[in-house]
């Protein structure tokens, strides 16, 4: 019998892999490392107090923001406007601030709130200003490193409340959506911005969607989403695989889509959903990746803008009832079939960790602990922010075992290890 040997130089290839691999878990972006909203934290609390975990942390006069705060070796980064600027902060986990670097300028029309959550790989920062500027920035001491305005340069054009994505990376680029005339989508060198290729025009305009890139029997591509479609993207080149029409076939009123919340991939299908009683949309992509077609579309869980998460076949976020109100349901992956809907103060935002969601509903900052079943809302604890200005949109994140709640210009820190 042969026996295969592990060689010293095999050794060191695997330690360098696993030490790539810690590196890149370290990393961050929107809505956890696989933008789907979970996290991987485990060793957390199975309820809570009354009052809610212990506050660890309460951090004010930042700017102001529905982004959501990054953690990357112990260090926060957060997004805000101050004034007419976007600007980034990082903080220590104690609080103190260690640098802000102006980025862009802010949006400056409805809801000017900062949106954009910076992505942050190998000790950079990339993230987009609110009027489409794309900046690379040095995490240790918050000096640009590049910066490029695609919204300009490649004739971007946006929808009625402006540009929020938080930017996708790949291998080699940085990804963003200008979509108009000119483009759908561009990849930018990660190391100096420079233009790797951008697409060609697919129709629409900017979404508030930030990309997604998923893998299919083999097959890598960006899932983008316009003002009108979605559609799957070559990572390497920029093809167009294929492109579905939502808003003339699945949109509300006048044929349009307010296309807010990043898709959703599971075993070769892709859910969308936009809020506003458009139907969301389940696609079933072909055996190679290169089509994709509406296996089912209703309006269950129409979500707004505060995402959705898949555990076990289900889905889990709130509905759309009208712009200030809405119910939490659960929806069957598979059929699309309704497995329960509950009021519970109103609609928000819902990420999970170690088996459990947790919400935050979006006019009172009431925060929930919710175990995921299809047999119905089974509210485990829950505690209310205290209360402050303005709709609480931004969604939570889970770092090291703390919850971290962004509301306005204050960022919360809560302790939910077991």
């Amino acid at each position: 019998m042969c026996r295969n040997k592990i060689t010293p130089l095999a050794v060191l290839i695997l330690v360098m892999f696993m030490a790539e691999s810690l590196t890149l878990a370290q990393d961050g972006q929107w809505r956890g490392p696989e933008r789907d909203g979970k996290y991987p934290d485990t060793g957390l609390m199975k309820s809570w107090p009354e009052a809610g975990p212990e506050l660890l942390l309460k951090v004010e006069e930042l700017g102001s923001g529905y982004s959501s705060p990054m953690v990357v070796d112990d260090m926060i980064y957060i997004s805000g406007k101050k004034e007419s600027r976007d600007v980034l902060t990082k903080l220590g986990m104690d609080g103190n601030i260690l640098w802000e670097t102006v980025y862009g300028y802010a949006w400056d029309q409805s809801f000017p709130e900062t949106r954009s959550t910076p992505t942050i790989e190998d000790g950079r920062i990339y993230i987009m200003g609110g009027l489409g500027k794309v900046v690379c920035i040095d995490a240790e001491n918050g000096e640009f490193i590049w910066q490029k305005d695609t919204h300009k340069e490649f004739e971007g054009e946006y929808h009625r409340w402006g540009m929020t994505e938080s930017l996708l990376l790949t291998e080699k680029a940085v990804i963003s959506s200008p979509t108009g005339g000119r483009t759908a989508v561009v990849a930018l060198d990660k190391k100096d911005g420079s233009l790797l290729w951008e697409s060609e025009p697919q129709g629409g305009v900017r979404s508030y969607v930030s990309p997604l890139l998923i893998e299919h029997n083999g097959t890598r591509m960006i899932l983008i989403t316009t003002s009108e479609d979605i559609m799957g993207v070559d990572p390497e080149s920029g093809e167009i695989y294929w492109n579905v029409d939502l808003a003339s076939r699945y949109g509300y009123r006048d044929g349009r889509r307010n296309n807010t919340n990043t898709p959703l991939y599971h075993n070769g299908e892709i859910y969308t959903t936009s809020g506003y009683d458009a139907p969301g949309v389940m696609l079933k992509l072909s055996e190679d990746g290169k089509n994709a077609e509406v296996k089912w579309h209703n309006g269950v869980l129409d979500v707004h803008h505060g995402g959705l998460v898949l555990v076990e076949g289900y889905l889990y976020g709130a509905n759309w009832i009208n712009n200030g109100n809405g119910n939490w349901v659960c929806q069957e992956w598979d059929s699309g079939k309704k497995m329960w809907e509950e009021t519970w103060h109103n609609k928000g935002s819902i990420i999970h960790a170690d088996d459990l969601l947790y919400i935050f509903e979006e006019k009172q900052g009431h925060i929930g602990l919710l175990e995921p079943s299809p047999k119905g809302f089974k509210l485990i604890s829950s505690f209310r922010l205290e209360s402050r200005s303005g709709p609480y949109w931004a969604h939570m994140a889970i770092f090291n075992k703390k919850l971290f709640v962004r509301h306005g210009t204050v960022l919360y820190v809560y302790d939910i290890a077991a």
